[in-house]
């Protein structure tokens, strides 16, 4: 008789098995992608196809694998549009939302690490979003900023819990309270804290378009130009 086949276990993840919460962190995003994926889960759901062509490098069997785990983890979810778009999107829950502040901290972190940029280095607009809400992180006025650059355009809110929603997101924004324009050199300067946006527009470096109270605070506080 033919031997019975016996159901497949579930692999375990592998994990560091030390009672330590930086350890424990670990076990659900130190493996290779996965906090860049949160990094572009982040900006809201994302297809598939969206996430492989953003995050160049890749391979598709990697990727499937990181979502499944981050599923697994609680991290994110996968659900499906309704109609017409009926598309299979991955989103962050509230768990994995709760990673802005990490990625945050570890873009700080590694900042310095970013001098010239080198021929291979790939880029998206959007990977400039973290720096700069870090510059604006004392905004006081709630908001949408839509962010030109030559690489492509983006948006944040400001205003920080107050603000709702996602913190930053892909393309430009449909009705934005303010839009800044400028390069993303000086996207990192006001990242690493070397200047001030105030100080980025006064010296040419920035412009600010828009009426309103947030786009008067984004110049420093000068009335909006007619």
């Amino acid at each position: 008789m033919p031997r019975q086949q016996q159901p497949a276990r579930p692999v375990r993840r592998r994990s560091y098995d030390q009672f330590c919460a930086t350890a424990r962190a670990l076990d659900s995003v130190g493996d290779r992608w996965t906090l860049l994926i949160v990094r572009e889960l982040l900006a809201g759901p994302r297809r598939y196809t969206d996430l492989h062509a953003d995050l160049p490098g890749v391979s598709t069997d990697v990727l499937a694998s990181r979502l499944k785990d981050m599923e697994q983890g609680g991290l994110a979810v996968r659900r499906r549009l309704p109609p017409p778009a009926a598309a299979a999107v991955y989103e962050l829950t509230e768990h994995g939302r709760g990673l802005l502040p990490v990625l945050t901290a570890l873009g700080r972190w590694g900042a310095p690490a970013l001098g010239e940029r080198r021929p291979t280095d790939a880029v998206r607009a959007h990977w400039f979003a973290l720096p700069l809400l870090r510059a604006l992180d004392g905004v006081t006025h709630s908001g949408v900023v839509e962010v030109r650059l030559a690489e492509g355009e983006f948006h944040i809110r400001t205003g920080g819990e107050d603000a709702g929603g996602e913190v930053y997101g892909y393309g430009p924004a449909g009705h934005p309270d303010a839009c800044l324009v400028l390069d993303a050199e000086v996207v990192l300067a006001l990242g690493r804290g070397e200047c001030t946006l105030a100080e980025a527009v006064g010296e040419g470096r920035a412009e600010v378009l828009g009426e309103g109270p947030l786009a008067a605070e984004l110049r420093g506080g000068r009335s909006p130009r007619i």
